[in-house]
């Protein structure tokens, strides 16, 4: 078991359409999905698709910890789930903008439009179809993921560029924390912390 390296936006491999694991290579993957938790774990971050170390598979990893979930949100925490050949399915028409940032796009955030409930159908490592609805930033994550395993990484969702900067930049995020504190993640909240034109 090992911690893996992210290949960073411009490898070829972020680009590309993952392909399905058959249920049947399962016991091969095992491996593989636990060194993507030891990765997160190393990292302190919350979700990992394959292809971003160097797997052109349809597997997706992740968790949401209680100190990712924004104060009016009602989800609680969620464990380690491990995804394979996941599919979504918007259940409403119109999206909204959620702050993201990604490990193969380091220094960097943007504001990203997304559905902010969706049903997801995956298999998880013992064979069993799972269905389940997601909300908001937890929906926003999945749907994130997601988009590795099809060649899609944030930037070529967004519709605003204004809203895309650097990390020790975050006078973007500054603006929205006056509009709703509450409704943000707090990965980005501390962002704003350590900012030290965050009152000009």
């Amino acid at each position: 078991m090992s911690v893996l390296n992210i290949v960073k936006m411009g490898h070829p491999i972020l680009r590309k359409r993952a392909k399905k694991v058959l249920l049947k290579d399962l016991d091969s993957i095992k491996e593989l999905v636990k060194n993507m938790k030891i990765t997160l774990e190393h990292i302190g971050a919350s979700g990992l698709a394959a292809p971003q170390v160097l797997v052109s598979k349809r597997i997706v990893v992740y968790r949401v910890n209680s100190n990712r979930i924004p104060k009016n949100e009602s989800f609680k925490k969620i464990p380690w789930t491990v995804m394979i050949n996941p599919t979504i399915k918007p259940l409403i028409k119109k999206k909204k903008e959620y702050w993201e940032r990604c490990l193969s796009i380091p220094g960097l955030h943007g504001k990203v439009p997304r559905y902010s409930s969706i049903l997801v159908k995956y298999y998880d490592l013992n064979k069993q179809l799972i269905t389940h609805e997601a909300h908001s930033t937890w929906a926003a994550l999945i749907q994130h993921e997601c988009d590795h395993l099809d060649g899609i990484l944030y930037p070529m969702r967004m519709k605003n560029f204004a809203k895309f900067g650097f990390n020790d930049t975050p006078g973007d995020i500054v603006d929205d924390m006056k509009k709703n504190k509450n409704s943000i993640d707090p990965l980005f909240l501390d962002l704003v912390k350590k900012w030290p034109y965050k009152n000009s």
